[in-house]
Parts: C-alpha cells; structure tokens; sequence
C-alpha cells in the first residue's frame, strides 16, 4: 500500500477501503508518512468528502490509535454533552452539575479554547485552585461519587486526531466535514460513554456558518454514533450572537452560577434546560422531554443543581465557595464602556470578533504558549433586536490594562445599529435524532 495511491484516489472522487484509512492514520500517527503527504490527502478529503462508512472508519481509527476509557464499572447509562465552540458557551459549567443532581451519570472530557472560541477547561481553571488534570482512576471515582467530572483528556487519547489536527488548523482543512466529525468523534467516544448529546452551533460566530453545514455536520455526527452503536441526538442551535451576558472565563463562571440560581440569561438558561432534557431521556432518568425539563427545573428550584457544583468544584480542588461568593473569583482591574454612537435598534452582531476581542485582551491564545488572564472579558448589554439609544452603553471591557482604543473600535465594528428592528432569531433551529 502507498500513500501517493491513496491521495490520487480521494483526488479522483473515489471511495477509500478500511484498510487504506487504517493505513494512512497510523502511519501518519508513527511518523511514516511525511506532512507534505497528510496536508495532499486531507484537502482532497476538504474538496471531495467522504462518505459514512469511511467517515465512520476513520473516526475508529483515530479512535484505536490511542487508550479507551472503560466505564462499564459505573452503573447506569453514561451521558455526555459536545459543543461544536461558540462565543459565550458556557454551557456545559451549569449543565454538568445539573444533570448529575438529577442522577444521570455524567463523564464529560471537554477541551480548550479554540481560536475565537472560549474553552470549558480555561473558563474552569479560573476558579481558585480547580484542577482539570485527573487520573483515569480519579476521573471514574469522581464521577460514581458526585456523578460528574469535567476533565481534560490524556495525552493519549486519540493521539491521531492530535497531530492530524494540527495540520489541518495550518493547511486550510478545518472545515472539512468528515474530519470535523470524526475528530470529535475520535475523542468523545475514546471516553467510554453510552449516549451523546450535540450542540451544533451554527452563524457568524461558529464554525459551521450556516445551516446546510450545520445540519449536514450533524446528520454525519449521528451517523458515526449510530454505527459504534452510540445513542445520539443533535441540536442545531443560534450562534449569531455571543451566548448570555458574559464572554471571558471567571465572568463566564459567575454566569453559570446565576443559571442554577434561576437567575441567569434567558437564552443560557433556556439552552442549559433544553441540551440537559435530552440528556436525560437518553440516559433513561426521565421518559420524556417534558417530564426531565420539570425535573431539572426542580433542581434548580430547590437548590440541588447548585449543591452539586459545589461539590464537584471541590472534588477536584477548587474553592466551593466561589458559587456563594463570586468576589472571591479574578477579575480584571479596568472595566470601561463601548457605547452607542446613535438611537436605534441592533440588526447585527459579529459574534466571530467579540470573540476574537477577548483573545486580544488575554482570555484567550493567539498562540499554544500564550498564558490566559482568567480576569479579562465582556459583558455584553445589547443583543440582536434591542434598542439603543445614542450613549447607552453596548458593551462592558474588563482588562488589565488601561482604556485601548483599539479594542474599544474592534467592539463597536461588531455592532450593526439601524433604523429599522431586525426579525428576532430563534435560539433553537432544529432536533436531529439517528435514523
């Protein structure tokens, strides 16, 4: 078998075998095959896809080439959420919490920020003293015990898709959609879970930028699960503006505090509740949406989601007693206001470049080596369809350093203000079930 062959048959529209998939992923992963080679075959793969079955037989391979993790020791059905990265995307620092007061066994191995993307691992490590670094051992006794645990991956999970992806972020190769799904696919799977619950953002924030890709990356995500024999659901959801009030990781923590305290965003909130009830019907706590949506809004209620997340931030050693006091997390020195140059009603939002914003002010990396500032951020005050008047403060910059007028321009070019109000967007497009 040679690597030229297999890269001139993708070129020319062909359906790869098993073995030839097999072949080129663990030879890439040991180093056989060159990068020149690699970076030929994934822009074939970019320009001619690939179908199911080759989708699925390289997510199996990126899979083998590392360590599985076996919860089969821990009773019930295991159940994870994946987002596909946003602005604002908390959603997983109350949702954890929240499905495992309800009972549901939740291992969630989430990952860090990616570009404009914030990451759940950094958002986390914001709190004084939380640890994201567990043994396997450590990872399964937390989440028999407190019923979740939100960890980073070992380094040798799914070792392919690693090297695999760092040629694609440098070869123009992202957003290919079978490499997309079978690298996350590769790692949410290595984690030994029962079901899986999709988050497939779509818009100007998001990788997929509008629907067709959007629905067609979920469609292949539940193909993959469907054959691995993973129960699956996806759900297609508004990235067209930052999610909540909050973008930046310990303002993001204080955000997923107020959401099990019924005091978050409405959109947050209605996300956390809505991504959780499908949680839990697919682990088989509640026979129906609307029964698990009563059920979690009952935790909420009654103070047990919040009780949870005081634990498991203990359990892997941060303060607990940030949720009761968040003075006690960083927050920068300097806050200032972004305000509106003239009345009207906000029409557009370049989700894409708040993002970006909170990178430049150190909440995220420009590159691997760059140390996040946990403190930086933004609070966002006009969304998609309110009114402004002329002075009203669009956003709140929380920096350590003094006022930038740089960063205050990159804020105010996100915002679109017209005379004329915008049709409101649904925050949910669409459910996506397996076949």
């Amino acid at each position: 078998m040679r690597m030229i062959d297999i890269i001139i048959k993708k070129r020319d529209h062909h359906e790869l075998t098993t073995d030839e998939i097999k072949y080129f992923v663990n030879g890439y992963t040991d180093g056989s095959i060159p990068d020149y080679q690699m970076s030929a075959l994934t822009m074939a793969i970019l320009l001619n896809g690939m179908n199911d079955r080759e989708t699925f037989d390289m997510a199996q391979a990126m899979l083998k080439s590392g360590d599985e993790l076996d919860l089969s020791d821990i009773k019930g059905i295991k159940v994870d959420k994946h987002s596909t990265g946003g602005v604002g995307d908390k959603i997983s620092i109350p949702l954890a919490p929240l499905v495992a007061s309800c009972g549901a066994k939740n291992p969630m191995i989430s990952g860090r920020g990616l570009g404009h993307t914030g990451g759940t691992l950094d958002k986390l490590e914001s709190i004084p003293g939380f640890s994201v670094d567990e043994t396997e051992e450590q990872f399964k006794d937390q989440v028999k015990e407190v019923g979740t645990a939100i960890v980073s991956a070992s380094t040798n999970v799914a070792p392919a898709d690693k090297k695999i992806y760092a040629l694609r972020d440098t070869t123009g190769t992202v957003e290919a959609i079978p490499l997309i799904a079978s690298s996350i696919m590769s790692k949410k799977l290595a984690s030994g879970t029962d079901a899986l619950v999709f988050d497939v953002k779509c818009g100007n924030g998001a990788f997929m930028k509008d629907k067709a890709h959007a629905e067609k990356l979920a469609k292949t995500l539940l193909a993959i699960g469907k054959q691995h024999g993973t129960k699956c659901v996806a759900v297609l959801t508004n990235m067209n503006q930052p999610l909540g009030n909050t973008v930046g990781n310990s303002l993001e923590i204080k955000e997923s505090i107020d959401i099990l305290k019924g005091e978050g965003p409405k959109d947050t909130t209605e996300l956390t509740l809505n991504l959780g009830s499908h949680m839990l019907v697919l682990a088989e706590i509640a026979k129906d949406l609307d029964e698990a949506r009563a059920m979690l809004e009952a935790h909420i209620k009654d103070g047990s989601a919040l009780a949870k997340l005081r634990e498991m931030i203990k359990a892997q050693g941060g303060n607990e007693k940030v949720v009761d006091d968040p003075s006690l997390l960083p927050l920068a020195k300097h806050q200032y206001d972004v305000k509106a140059p003239a009345d009207g009603y906000v029409t557009e939002i370049n989700t894409n470049e708040i993002g970006m914003v909170s990178v430049y002010l150190g909440g995220g990396r420009l590159k691997k080596s760059d140390k996040v500032d946990p403190g930086v951020g933004l609070i966002i005050h006009k969304h998609l369809g309110d009114q402004v008047k002329a002075g009203e403060s669009l956003v709140t910059v929380y920096s350590n350093q003094d006022y930038d007028e740089e960063i205050a321009q990159d804020v105010l070019n996100s915002y679109q203000i017209s005379g004329q109000p915008a049709p409101k967007e649904d925050l949910i497009y669409e459910v996506l079930q397996q076949d």
